[in-house]
């Protein structure tokens, strides 16, 4: 049974709280917030805190709270020589206290409170200060039921980059595809089963061989009505950008 303090009250905390009260080789012993009515609806399944000086001991201390907070409050913890590891994807492992055993235990995921989350489907990237600590947090990563990759500082901020392209930049496209169909009183929804299709085709596809569209084409003709069609100059600046290099990618004449 691998004992856990979670400390921080935001969307990564929530959802890691019920993973880890699903999980059957895992206990919370105490959540740690500053504020505590953030967690007061959990009083009566966990211990709660917002006094930084009663934590208990255990096995793993999971900091998951703001990546600008992670450094600042690992130096607050009133122990040395535990196993602590924040959550974030862009962080250094560095920026923990050396005090402490440091690690990193960042789930891959996109994260809204009151949103669904089948956890067992998070990829868990993991790395340890000592080469000691690594099967603890394998463990914990198995407990929870995910995918576990051993990846350094720097190989998580690359991934933590990619994840912006592919979910905080993709998003923001569905936002403007949204905008365009309503501005022409179009369903949005026609369009879902096109998004989830283009999204599954990287289970048997790369990206590079799964792209389509009139810039792959090289159509110039249709890629210049689109441009005509559309009404605010940000949307053409994307549309030009992407256009552009789809091209580039595909060897196509710009």
């Amino acid at each position: 049974m691998i004992s856990v303090t979670l400390i921080g009250a935001g969307n990564v905390a929530t959802h890691l709280y019920k993973a880890l009260k699903r999980a059957k080789d895992t206990t919370v012993i105490q959540w740690y917030s500053r504020n505590m009515s953030s967690i007061s609806s959990f009083k009566n399944e966990v211990e709660i805190t917002n006094d930084i000086n009663s934590l208990k001991t255990a096995d793993v201390y999971i900091i998951a709270v703001s990546d600008s907070a992670i450094s600042t409050l690992s130096s607050q913890l009133p122990f040395s020589n535990e196993l602590v590891v924040h959550t974030s994807g862009s962080v250094s492992l560095h920026d923990l206290d050396k005090k402490h055993h440091r690690g990193v235990f960042y789930p891959l995921q996109t994260f809204t409170k009151g949103a669904d989350l089948n956890f067992t489907e998070v990829p868990i990237c993991i790395e340890v200060e000592n080469k000691v600590h690594l099967q603890t947090l394998k463990n914990l990563s198995e407990a929870l039921g995910c995918k576990h990759y051993r990846v350094n500082s720097d190989q998580r901020a690359a991934l933590h980059l990619a994840a912006v392209f592919v979910n905080n930049f993709t998003n923001q496209l569905y936002r403007v595809a949204h905008e365009i169909t309503e501005s022409k009183s179009v369903d949005f929804n026609i369009l879902k089963p096109l998004i989830k299709e283009t999204a599954s085709k990287i289970d048997t596809l790369s990206p590079y061989m799964a792209q389509t569209g009139p810039a792959v084409r090289n159509d110039n003709k249709t890629i210049k009505k689109h441009l005509k069609s559309l009404d605010k100059d940000i949307h053409k600046q994307i549309y030009e950008l992407l256009t552009k290099s789809i091209k580039l990618t595909h060897g196509k004449k710009l």
